[in-house]
């Protein structure tokens, strides 16, 4: 800390909360009506002599910086504010009014993943560089503001996709780039775990990672039967969930479907990623039986997890929907920089995929969560996540009206549904267009916290401030209002005539849409590039037979 007309005055001891801290007086040589302080970090790690050379360069740098500093600020939040933003009855409404709290606590939350934008890790899903007192959340957690829950090195997926995936339709690809970059960094090692423990190849993954690419040990378990399957981590809630990567390896290929974005140096990993759950699950069921295969000539992928749900699961839709997508995916927007051999492999690959799982409750057609499962251990809701992330289902999709019955008949769906952190259930029925649900929810879920900052929500399932909650929230008034099936860019899937809004979001092709509803009227239609408009649907005051009726 330095500044000019200021010297060092000695420190002193105190205590904030829980934390002692040291800190240090600074006095002005001369009496003035305006001081400047500047703080200088340098986070590299090593020797005193070399970090504080260090110092020294990053001070000579910066010297006489600050005002074109403050420029390149402004410059940066304004062209992030200027990409996407969604407003909620503006201008119209109080701070009290729970639509209007939408769109500010939209915005709050988009500035807080700005805040964390460019980091070499990701931003952690129990609240990136923001921390609180742990006391204010639990007062039996007397540490210091450096506590999380699920803290340390461990990356979990399924929560960490809930940060990244609204960063799409906003179109902050920058942003995206740490936490894909992080994963691809890890392939050898998820490579390796493979081959060390089951000499197959593919990456392995799994559900809670450290930054090394093996498991969390908390989750793997000190305390391991000796003759366990050492690749498996000894976890009623994570055993045999491996397809969490898949859904950044969804948001790596969106890169390029979205941003045209150059996605050569992730094609090898996705192929690993697949490739894993080719050869383990025959090699699975080669120590079962002699054939590697189903009559059908299908992988059996037992045993497996339906998210954290549904264990010992065979063939949980959760993984079909992911790899059914993901491959055919990877074909269609890679296939012409893929080698000759990767793409033959990939299309042999699809035909080893087994078919989506359906059921019956009370005579409708449901999905379900897998052929069969031996136990529920969470309260997710696997059986629609091929609504949501993997949009096999949804409006303007044949057959919605299967995914539109799991989300009324299934007695888990049902028991389930919540507003409160990582839930899905409003970005599900935001999904499949229903309205009236989509509104209750994800007002429910965008409502200011019981904090002073509003988008300071949790601790839900994970911490304070829930990056679930924020992202997901994200996420379900993204879907109300723009969502795209086979080139078609539907308006007002799941948004009530009378909220006014104003927004900006980004859809495939480079496009950005930019919409203004006032009193039921639509005061602007933005589209970019111009052609994409004839693409436009307009769904506002549709009913939800009407949208059924779509595909």
């Amino acid at each position: 800390m330095k500044g000019d007309n200021l010297k060092p005055d000695g420190t002193y001891l105190g205590k904030y909360q829980d934390t002692d801290f040291k800190g240090f007086n600074l006095t002005s040589i001369k009496p003035s009506k305006k001081h400047s302080l500047e703080i200088y970090l340098n986070t590299n790690q090593s020797d005193f002599s070399t970090w504080n050379n260090g110092l020294k360069s990053l001070i000579s740098a910066n010297k006489n910086n600050f005002k074109q500093a403050e420029k390149n600020t402004q410059k940066w939040w304004n062209t992030f504010w200027n990409r996407s933003f969604i407003f909620t009855q503006k201008n119209q409404s109080t701070a009290k009014d729970s639509v209007y709290q939408m769109g500010q606590n939209y915005q709050l939350f988009r500035y807080m993943l700005g805040c964390n934008a460019y980091g070499k890790y990701p931003t952690k899903f129990n609240g990136g560089l923001f921390t609180v007192d742990p006391v204010y959340t639990n007062k039996d957690l007397n540490f210091t503001p450096d506590f999380r829950n699920w803290g340390g090195g461990t990356m979990t997926a399924q929560n960490q996709r809930l940060v990244y995936f609204p960063m799409v339709k906003s179109g902050d690809f920058d942003m995206m780039k740490s936490q894909l970059d992080y994963y691809v960094s890890l392939q050898k090692n998820a490579e390796l775990r493979s081959k060390v423990y089951w000499n197959h190849n593919g990456a392995s993954f799994t559900e809670q990672l450290e930054n090394f690419a093996l498991p969390n040990p908390a989750e793997y378990e000190w305390k391991r039967p000796a003759d366990y399957d050492p690749g498996m981590e000894y976890n009623a809630w994570l055993e045999y969930e491996w397809d969490t990567v898949l859904e950044f390896c969804q948001m790596m290929l969106q890169q390029k479907e979205y941003a045209g974005e150059d996605i050569q140096k992730y094609n090898k990993f996705i192929i690993s990623c697949l490739r894993f759950f080719d050869e383990h699950y025959q090699y699975l069921a080669k120590q079962r039986g002699r054939k590697a295969l189903d009559g059908n000539g299908k992988l059996v992928l037992y045993p497996g997890s339906g998210a954290e749900t549904y264990k010992m699961a065979n063939n949980a839709n959760s993984t079909i929907s992911a790899l059914q997508v993901i491959a055919e995916s990877l074909l269609n927007l890679s296939g012409n920089q893929l080698s000759k051999e990767d793409s033959e492999y990939l299309k042999g690959f699809q035909t080893r995929i087994p078919p989506l799982n359906f059921g019956q409750i009370e005579n409708h057609k449901v999905l379900v969560p897998a052929k069969t499962w031996e136990r529920v251990n969470n309260t997710e809701v696997p059986q629609l996540y091929p609504v949501y992330p993997w949009g096999i289902y949804g409006v303007g999709k044949p057959d919605l009206e299967t995914a539109l019955n799991t989300w009324k008949y299934d007695p888990d769906a049902l028991k389930f549904r919540s507003h409160v952190g990582w839930k899905q259930d409003n970005i599900f029925s935001a999904r499949l267009g229903l309205t009236e649900e989509a509104m209750k929810y994800n007002t429910l879920k965008m409502a200011n916290s019981e904090r002073r900052f509003p988008a300071f929500w949790g601790p839900g399932f994970d911490w304070v401030p829930d990056h679930n909650w924020g992202g997901s929230g994200m996420i379900g008034m993204q879907e109300m209002l723009l969502q795209e099936t086979d080139g078609k860019i539907y308006l007002f899937p799941a948004w009530p005539k009378d909220w006014n809004v104003h927004f900006r979001l980004h859809a495939k092709q480079n496009t950005t849409i930019e919409v203004e509803l006032v009193n039921g009227e639509l005061k602007v239609l933005k589209v970019i590039p111009e052609e994409r408009k004839k693409d436009i649907i307009n769904l506002l005051g549709k009913s939800e037979a009407e949208k059924t009726k779509l595909n």
